[in-house]
């Protein structure tokens, strides 16, 4: 079974745009894990506009599944993860006005840079992997930075699937062959939701996680809206 890693930025969205600490994300997160969640995942940016520093620190306490940590290593980050030290970084590499992750690394480029990052976080016990977009030579060249695993940017896939999922998913069912071939993990995000996950994983049953945020908590707005409001009308009664 692949494994499912929640991720709560936006539940830290929601309690920013208000003030106060409603909703609580360490609830959240100790909820998610009680209903079966496998992993916790949070997303912090320089500008905290949704996942703080604080948070990170606060959930480290409590989380006892996985703990993933994803972000772009900039010193900031880096002094985070080694001092919280969660299952798994992901480096992803987003700018800082970016409104949510748009792109993997190239690993080629960046090969130096990366290779230093994840031997680092590697030698402190922290399992790394790297945000790519599906493109075997991007697999290849994460292969030879050292990483233990990649996660697979699933935008085009999610955007491609109304279309023609097999066509959509080609991609990364060859990456996903390839990156296997190598050794390495396979992990996957970004809008996979109800309607295209159970297709992915019948395609990569394989994969080792997926981690998934924004479309999870819109839909856990929409089925649960009618038990809360049943039970305003109970109370209301």
């Amino acid at each position: 079974m692949i494994r499912l890693s929640v991720n709560i930025n936006k539940i830290a969205t929601l309690r920013n745009a208000r003030g106060g600490n409603t909703p609580n994300v360490v609830e959240a997160a100790e909820r998610l894990e009680s209903f079966g969640a496998q992993g916790i995942t949070v997303h912090p940016r320089p500008d905290e506009r949704h996942i703080r520093y604080a948070d990170v620190r606060d959930l480290t306490k409590v989380v006892t599944t996985e703990f993933n940590i994803e972000g772009n290593p900039n010193q900031t980050f880096i002094d985070l993860v080694l001092e919280t030290k969660p299952t798994q970084v992901t480096l992803v590499p987003d700018a800082e006005d970016v409104l949510t992750s748009n792109a993997g690394w190239d690993t080629i480029k960046h090969k130096d840079f990366l290779k230093k990052v994840v031997s680092d976080f590697k030698a402190h016990g922290i399992r790394t992997s790297i945000f790519v977009d599906p493109d075997i030579s991007m697999v290849k060249g994460a292969a030879e930075v050292g990483t233990d695993r990649i996660e697979l940017y699933t935008e085009a896939y999610a955007q491609g699937f109304s279309k023609n999922k097999e066509q959509a998913i080609q991609p990364y069912v060859k990456c996903a062959e390839e990156a296997k071939r190598l050794g390495l993990g396979i992990n996957a995000g970004h809008d996979l939701s109800l309607d295209n996950i159970e297709f992915f994983a019948e395609k990569i049953p394989f994969a080792d996680e997926v981690s998934i945020g924004h479309a999870l908590i819109s839909e856990a707005l929409y089925d649960g809206l009618e038990s809360v409001v049943k039970s305003y009308l109970k109370k209301l009664s």
